[in-house]
This record gives structure tokens, C-alpha cells and sequence, in this order.
């Protein structure tokens, strides 16, 4: 873990730096967009952007300041182009994705998210670190298969077969502690 992307560091006065974050992790939350999807026009990318930081801020203090910001701005970001894609290809309302968009849920659905992610980062740490790596570099850094094959010089299908063992066995593991699992 970098000690210098913890959350920790980038609390001021018990309030979030966000012109730090910002500054900071506006590469790494444009380089997601990009690798998850290169047909986003130049302003839907910024509106993202936009929308991931403004995401952080309004929930900073649900944030766990332990971990790294990385795995916050990752999964946001991964949300935010999720519901993007989904209005471009329904093209609806612009209210309709306003009023949708910030709705990260009940106090109780982001307690048990933050639960089930403790979970998976919990049995993460569990496996080897080669399905970990494989694992965050998928899910968490929005890399390709093609690209972690690479990286790891494996084959793509190694790479496809491994994530759905890890995902298979993390479905297990949820479903017995109560929780639903959609991975």
C-alpha cells in the first residue's frame, strides 16, 4: 500500500483537501474513463470527472481514511461511466440522470457496500498475489484482460479463467456471510 495516496493524507482541518485529490488523481480517474471506454466524447469525459470528484466530496466523511484513495476514486469512477453509457444509449431525460446520478444509496446500502468490500479486500489479501494483482487491475485500475496479460505475460484466457475463479470464489465466500454478489 503507498502511504502517500492514503486517504489520511489528504485530510486538512477533519475536512477532505479536495483541490488536492484533484490535482492529485485527475490522471488516474481520466486514464479509467479512457481504457473503459475511448468513445466518450471530450466534454462527457470532463462531466465524469467532474462527477467522480464531486461524488468524493459529498461523501467524504463515509470515507475510510485507512485506505487508499486509489480504490475510492476507482470505484466511483467505474460507477459514474456505468450509469453515463447507460443514459447515452437511453438517452433520457437530463433531470432523469441528475437526480439518479448521486445516488449512492441509504446509509445502510453504503454501510454494507463498505462491508462487502472489507470482505473482498479481506480474502484478497488471502490469495496468491498474482490473483490479487489480476484481480485489482480488472476491477479497481479498469484494465483490460489484454492488458493484464501483458503485463503479466500470461494469455488472455489465463487471465479470463483466473477472474472467474477469484469471482467464484468471492460469490462464495459473500453469499455465506448474507450478502448478494453481482460480479
Amino acid at each position: 500500500m503507498k502511504e502517500t495516496n492514503l486517504i489520511k493524507n489528504y485530510i486538512q482541518n477533519n475536512q477532505l483537501n479536495i483541490e488536492k485529490v484533484i490535482k492529485d488523481f485527475t490522471p488516474y480517474v481520466y486514464t479509467i474513463i479512457q481504457n473503459k471506454n475511448r468513445k466518450l466524447t471530450d466534454e462527457d469525459t470532463e462531466e465524469i470527472i467532474s462527477d467522480v470528484f464531486l461524488a468524493v466530496w459529498k461523501n467524504q466523511k463515509t470515507l475510510d481514511i485507512s485506505k487508499e484513495m486509489v480504490s475510492y476514486l476507482g470505484g466511483i469512477t467505474n460507477h459514474i461511466i456505468s450509469k453515463k453509457i447507460k443514459n447515452i444509449k437511453n438517452v433520457s431525460d437530463i433531470n432523469d440522470y441528475e437526480n439518479t446520478l448521486y445516488e449512492i444509496g441509504s446509509i445502510e446500502k453504503q454501510t454494507e457496500q463498505k462491508e462487502k468490500n472489507d470482505l473482498i479486500i479481506q480474502e484478497l489479501n488471502k490469495m496468491k498475489q498474482e490473483d490479487k494483482q489480476i484481480f485489482m487491475s480488472y476491477y479497481y485500475y479498469a484494465k483490460t484482460m489484454n492488458e493484464i496479460a501483458k503485463e503479466l505475460n500470461l494469455s488472455e484466457q489465463k487471465i479470463k479463467s483466473r477472474l472467474f475463479r477469484i469471482r467464484k470464489k468471492l460469490k462464495k465466500i459473500l453469499e455465506k456471510r448474507g450478502y448478494t454478489y453481482h460480479g
